[in-house]
């Protein structure tokens, strides 16, 4: 419960972060100020500038927004696409289960990042193509834990009831295994969205994700590179907001897992 409450608080205040920055932001996190470049903490400027002069707290504000657009999407496409071919597999005579998943396991072999840079290479670096290439490289691990679900539920005598009054294999997986392995699924789709945080930071900072001046906090901690030493205020700040967003989504992860599996919530 106490992951499940703290993971909870960290997301909230990514999402906060984001909703709030549609709204007001405290300066315009785009316009460069060449007067007021490298400040520190101030009053007005609370996390102070980088080297042109852009707020930082303005723009990590807009950066949770596109930290987030790009994990939802990716998360989505990963969930609408392995959760059927987990159902499948595991519904399937053997053989085709067995090929499905090596299909799968095919696609496992491809780190995002790796896949992410091929698109980018291809297709052009942007936001678009970091989120369909994490999307699919996540693919397997839903598709993995959507089979593994169903194969439990697909032993089970009320499935067994069902297969025997005639009901329809979709049916079946509409009405039985879905319901029964969203908790699963939606533990992954936490932990998933916490990768999917990681990958966009590190594909900005290598130069395949968002573009600028779109704000990133990936890109943010590149910009720091050349002033690492001398002000490490600029690498801290994303640095620490990456860091609380993937801690808080791995947190609520964890947590839903203990609430969701009727073994460990019994434990509790």
């Amino acid at each position: 419960m106490r992951n499940l409450l703290l993971g909870a608080v960290l997301v909230g205040l990514v999402v906060l972060a984001a909703l709030l920055s549609f709204a007001w932001t405290p300066f315009d996190p785009v316009k460069v100020d060449a007067t007021h470049r490298l400040l520190g903490f101030t009053g007005s400027h609370w996390f102070g500038t980088d080297k042109f002069g852009r707020d930082l707290l303005s723009q990590l504000m807009v950066g949770a927004r596109t930290t987030l657009y790009v994990g939802v999407v990716a998360v989505g496409i990963a969930a609408v696409i392995g959760t059927p071919l987990g159902i499948l597999a595991g519904m399937s005579p053997r053989w085709l289960g067995e090929f499905v998943m090596r299909v799968n396991d095919l696609v496992l072999a491809f780190p995002a990042l790796l896949l992410a840079i091929m698109f980018g290479a291809v297709f052009g670096a942007d936001t678009l193509t970091a989120m369909v290439a994490i999307g699919i490289a996540t693919i397997p691990s839903f598709a993995r834990i959507a089979r593994s679900g169903t194969l439990q539920v697909m032993s089970t005598e009320f499935v067994l009831a069902a297969r025997a009054g005639g009901r329809s294999r979709p049916a079946i997986a509409l009405r039985h295994v879905l319901p029964n392995i969203s908790g699963l699924l939606i533990v992954q789709a936490s932990v998933s969205f916490a990768i999917a945080v990681l990958a966009e930071a590190a594909l900005s900072f290598l130069g395949f994700g968002t573009r600028p001046p779109t704000p990133s906090w990936g890109r943010m901690l590149q910009e720091s590179q050349e002033l690492l030493t001398v002000q490490p205020r600029l690498a801290l700040v994303p640095g620490i907001a990456i860091a609380v967003a993937v801690l808080g989504f791995n947190l609520l992860g964890d947590g839903l897992r203990d609430r969701l599996d009727p073994r460990l919530a019994a434990r509790v």
